[in-house]
Parts: C-alpha cells; structure tokens; sequence
C-alpha cells in the first residue's frame, strides 16, 4: 500500500521508540519512503523479513543505522532500498502530532544529544509508565 502512494495507519507495538511513541497508546501514520534524513522516523525490512520502526541515526551512502528512541546503545543496519516508510504524523488520545514540525524535530534532536544519560530519562519515564497503570487500575 505505502508502495502505491497510500498512506497507513499503525498501532505502535512495543516501546522502542519510548519517550515519543508508546505501545497501546499511539499510533503512527506512515507514507512511502520518498525521502527521509537523520531524526527521520521510518519503517524497515531488516534481514528475516523482520520489521522495525526506529529513528534514522546515521546515512553512510547506501547505508542506514537505524536506532529506537528507548534503546541505549543497540543499533539495527539496513539499506536505503530496505526503508518502506516514514512516519509523518503520530496519532496520541485522538490528538494529531505531526512529527515534521520544527518542535518535533527539535526534541527529537535533543533526545539525541543526551544518549550519555537517556538511561536515567528512560528509567524515570517507564516509572512514570508503570505508575500511570497502577492510577487507572484503581
């Protein structure tokens, strides 16, 4: 469908990409692989026709290291031909967020540059996470 020109709507599985996407609660709309950079979400066949939605860390030619937002230090290499889509907007408690703007960007950018000590960060928002359920649960 992505191939054609269609956009596609996903619901996230897994929490990957943590802090900017999150399992059972949003859902990301992905179109086709036209173009995309470093701080790029997209969609990825990796070998074993195994597929994975990670931020674009580096371009090297051909060649594209692909990172998780919640990972701390694994990476996943593919081709540029092996990218199937990117996600242009993410769809949070019936809120559109389209992750192009400058502000979007921005954090994306930030979340980056503070790979040192996202260990921490990530460690206080899956609390935060496990909280949260506890609360709804009552």
């Amino acid at each position: 469908m992505l191939q054609s020109g269609n956009s596609v709507t996903l619901r996230a599985k897994g929490n990957s990409m943590l802090p900017f996407i999150m399992e059972e609660r949003d859902t990301v709309v992905l179109q086709k692989a036209e173009a995309f950079a470093v701080g790029s979400v997209v969609l990825a066949c990796l070998p074993g026709n195994r597929y994975v939605l990670h931020r674009v860390y580096r371009i090297k030619g051909e060649h594209i290291m692909l990172m998780g937002d919640g990972n701390l230090h694994a990476t996943e290499c593919c081709r540029r031909e092996d990218v199937t889509g990117v996600v242009v907007k993410i769809i949070r408690d019936g809120r559109v967020i389209d992750i192009t703007s400058s502000s979007q960007l921005f954090m994306a950018a930030l979340w980056r540059k503070l790979l040192p000590v996202r260990r921490y960060l990530l460690f206080v928002c899956r609390w935060w996470m496990r909280r949260d359920r506890r609360m709804k649960k009552r």
